[in-house]
């Protein structure tokens, strides 16, 4: 029986989602604001749910998963300013450097991106509603919730309501009528992207961009809802009194998950500490799959340390993995013809039992790995020592099933023997970091060479400042 920790009580649960009896399960999580370069903490949040998404298919559940991307925020805004391009140009580059940064890491499990811009009628309609229920109020400079019209207001946080009144700074905002009010419109400010309204030309409020795109898929009450353990407060919090308030139902999410934090050298990741890493510096340095065996080492509500050993041990290990499922391959497809023995058919199916689990223990990713491990130690010692056909695809066909879910050797699974993507990503990073050196050194013209030839193959090379990425045209 599969059982999470669910955030709201404090409790491990057994999972029982609201559509039991048709097998469906949905799934809403916090996408990223398009204002930079997707870096390593997104990859720990998005690589760790992309797991939980996966592991609720493999355990035969109709998954349907949501993810939202924030494409109009402050901070999207100040970027446009300091760039002068405009607000979309701005969302458009970094959400589509997101979805590149995914689809290395091998984040698939998403069913729907939905931006918050092509869903400003749904917003709208909640703040509607909102307003005729009596929660929310207009002001000179916006639409609020009144928190106090919602006693609730805290509790998947701990927070009581009153504490929160009591605490309360010095009023800030003048129009509120209490200072943790949220906003839920935006009046128009000059040189600010707009929207129409009943209150004006503006643009919504961060929170409720999530409850008005989560009703439109997923209804007012639904399974799962992921984030990072910074957006409890107050951001989910918020949502919880939007959703709640507008349905009158409870609970609006019946699972909180929430993922640790992620620090570089014992620090928290910052700019300003020159401790920053971006999903491409990182991928300069190991595979994809090293980065993402790396962030499933650690239990995904744990805090996890990111620093250059960590990641190197992460490189060897799976290189110690992907040198076993290669030889087990090879040895299901061309390995001696015999009947598998029993203590190696009784120890395969002990070790599947035991994947499975881990995995039902809150998805805990590092006792999956370590039995991966054992997998492998019984694959070098029992399975490639006999070298008999059969028992190389009964323990073949379990690490596919277990990568379906972990995705560390699609590569090599997929590979027919010709030219695999492990070695064309491997030469695409040589190739680069040669062509850095010669830029470095002011050869122009051999680097401008090595991209024109590259180009001639269909393969482009995208220099940003220091870093460069390439696709395929």
């Amino acid at each position: 029986m599969l059982k999470v920790y669910n955030t709201l009580t404090r409790k491990l649960e057994e999972f029982h989602p609201i559509h039991e009896k048709e097998n469906r399960v949905y799934m809403f999580v916090c996408g990223p604001t398009v204002y930079d370069s997707p870096h390593v903490g997104h990859a720990r949040s998005y690589v760790a749910y992309d797991v939980i998404a996966k592991y609720l298919r493999y355990k035969g559940w109709s998954l349907f998963y949501v993810q939202n991307i924030t494409d109009i925020d402050d901070k999207i805004i100040r970027r446009a300013q300091e760039t002068g391009k405009t607000w979309k140009e701005i969302a458009r580059e970094y959400e589509e450097e997101y979805h590149r940064a995914m689809k290395r890491l091998f984040v698939d499990s998403v069913n729907l991106y939905a931006r918050a811009t092509e869903h400003i009628p749904e917003i709208i309609d909640q703040i509607k509603r909102l307003m005729e229920k009596g929660y929310a109020y207009e002001t000179e400079d916006g639409v609020y919730f009144d928190i106090t019209k919602f006693p609730e207001y805290g509790k998947l946080s701990g927070q009581r309501l009153e504490d929160l009144m009591a605490g309360a700074r010095v009023e800030v905002n003048e129009n509120k009528r209490h200072p943790y009010d949220f906003a839920l419109w935006k009046k128009a400010k000059p040189g600010e992207p707009t929207w129409e309204s009943p209150w004006g030309p503006g643009r919504p409020g961060w929170h409720i961009e999530d409850t008005a795109i989560s009703e439109r898929y997923l209804g007012q009450q639904y399974d799962l809802h992921g984030g990072g353990m910074d957006l409890i407060f107050p951001h989910h919090e918020c949502e919880i009194a939007q959703m709640e308030a507008i349905s009158g139902k409870k609970p609006f999410v019946r699972y909180w998950l929430h993922n640790g934090f992620l620090e570089v050298n014992g620090e928290k990741m910052s700019k300003s500490l020159k401790n920053f890493w971006t999903i491409e510096d990182v991928l300069k340095k190991v595979r994809p799959e090293a980065l993402r065996y790396f962030l499933l080492s650690t239990h995904y509500r744990s805090p996890i340390n990111f620093s250059d050993e960590n990641l190197e041990q992460a490189q060897k290990a799976w290189e110690g993995l992907a040198k076993t499922v290669r030889k087990l391959k090879k040895l299901a497809k061309d390995g001696k013809e015999g009947e598998p023995r029993e203590q190696v058919v009784e120890a395969l199916e002990d070790i599947r039992k035991r994947w499975e689990d881990a995995m039902d223990d809150d998805f805990n990713t590092p006792k999956a790995l370590a039995v991966l491990h054992d997998w492998a130690t019984l694959v070098n010692r029992e399975v490639v020592e006999s070298g008999l056909k059969e028992e190389a695809g009964m323990a073949l066909e379990i690490l596919e099933k277990w990568d379906t879910v972990l995705t560390l050797f699609r590569s090599i699974l997929e590979s027919d023997g010709g030219v695999s993507e492990e070695l064309v990503e491997g030469l695409m990073r040589i190739i680069i970091t040669v062509r850095q050196k010669l830029r470095e050194q002011k050869l122009y013209e051999i680097s401008d060479w090595i991209r024109a030839e590259l180009g001639n193959l269909g393969i482009q090379l995208n220099d940003r400042g220091k870093e460069t990425t390439w696709e395929m045209t």
